[in-house]
């Protein structure tokens, strides 16, 4: 049997969590199982390094830049080893080029084309544990490149692919999957199974345990995927396919990274071409008269209303409120069950809770919110659908 694990920073963050990890790792590899271990900058290593290029210069260089991130997981993996091997386990480092990892060649945000196994199995053929260098790789003009935010999680999932593993787990913080972030609801429940489109909608509407982009690949390869705590022993979340038949909430999420986005004197299908073609993601997309309302992410809020300044040109109007957040309820079987939505904006409406704009579906209810309010919403719709409901 072969796993991927993967260990995110929090994991690695000092020398107790690094013996920890290894710990882990160790137990799965005496038990006869292959093992190929991801690993995350330690902490906010990622963070301290952005600052010290910004200290050179204000807009580094793309390339520069990613070869600098790329040392806090080199850093990371070479302590990793060195402590498996301390234990008496065989251990290799690898980079992400030296793992195979070929990338595009986009700098900050490249996508994995392929990766080539061969030096992996090599290594586990030889019966070493491969500690893999997360969130980098290679590119075709060997140049190296970072994958973008979520990239260690995307790592671990596209080598479990390439290399037909059993299973991957993510190890985090916390205890897997959530109904809530527990820093908003601390009773918020474990889910021990979630299905793959429903675990992708809770990463891209907020969930911050899983990246989407490792959740895409678990399913596009069928790949058995598990979020677990590296610090408690047991429980976890397993996504999977499902056969749950009828309606089921697994949590609410709220995503900070929203703006509202108003926009007149053009239609809505030129102004989301516009958008599309600059890269820019719109949703939730409302209208009223000739106003078009939009929720874009709130990184892209200031280039997408220059967007449509160009497009529409003289006597359009384009303006981003950024002072709001994305509330989404996520489960199975949303829009067959009328009382779900119908509990959902009735709670906010009871909480005082303004919507500026709504998109509903099978597995996502959502909400475009005041940021202000978005702790509060989230306890409010937790409570309603997980206890505490009034």
């Amino acid at each position: 049997m072969l796993t991927v694990i993967k260990f995110g920073g929090s994991s690695v963050s000092d020398a107790a969590k690094i013996d920890n990890a290894a710990r882990i790792a160790k137990d799965i590899y005496e038990k006869g199982e292959e093992v190929v271990i991801v690993v995350s900058a330690q902490g906010d290593m990622t963070d301290v390094l952005k600052s010290k290029s910004t200290e050179i210069c204000a807009s580094p260089d793309v390339r520069e830049l990613d070869a600098l991130l790329s040392t806090g997981e080199e850093i990371s993996v070479s302590l990793m080893a060195m402590k498996l091997i301390s234990l008496g386990i065989p251990a290799v480092s690898l980079c992400g080029w030296q793992a195979g990892i070929l990338t595009g060649g986009e700098h900050g945000s490249a996508k994995i084309k392929r990766i080539f196994t061969e030096r992996l199995e090599t290594e586990l053929a030889k019966g070493r544990v491969p500690v893999v260098a997360g969130f980098q790789g290679i590119d075709e003009k060997e140049d190296i490149t970072t994958i973008g935010r979520g990239g260690s999680d995307t790592t671990a999932a596209a080598l479990a692919a390439a290399l037909s593993a059993d299973l991957c787990v993510i190890y985090t913080d916390v205890a897997g999957v959530l109904s809530a972030d527990p820093d908003d609801v601390p009773e918020a429940k474990l889910n021990k199974e979630i299905g793959y489109g429903e675990m992708l909608e809770m990463a891209a509407s907020g969930a911050g345990v899983l990246h989407d982009r490792s959740v895409q690949i678990a399913e596009k390869n069928r790949l058995k995927l598990k979020v677990a705590s590296s610090f408690e022993k047991g429980g976890g979340t397993l996504v999977t396919d499902t056969e749950i038949e009828g309606n089921c909430v697994y949590g609410v999420t709220r995503d900070c990274n929203a703006a509202l986005l108003t926009a007149s004197g053009g239609a809505p299908g030129e102004m989301l071409a516009a958008l599309s073609e600059k890269g820019v993601k719109a949703d939730m997309i409302t209208c009223f008269g000739e106003t078009v309302c939009f929720a874009v992410p709130e990184t892209q809020a200031e280039s997408a209303e220059r967007v449509l300044k160009e497009v529409l040109g003289n006597g359009a109007k384009a303006s981003a409120d950024k002072s709001v957040s994305k509330l989404s309820l996520v489960g199975c079987g949303l829009s067959g069950e009328p009382d779900i939505p119908a509990r959902f904006f009735s709670r906010l409406e009871k909480e005082g809770v303004p919507v500026f704009l709504i998109s509903s579906g099978e597995i996502r209810i959502s909400a475009l919110i005041p940021e202000k309010d978005a702790v509060k919403a989230v306890k409010a719709i937790h409570g309603e659908f997980f206890g505490k409901r009034e």
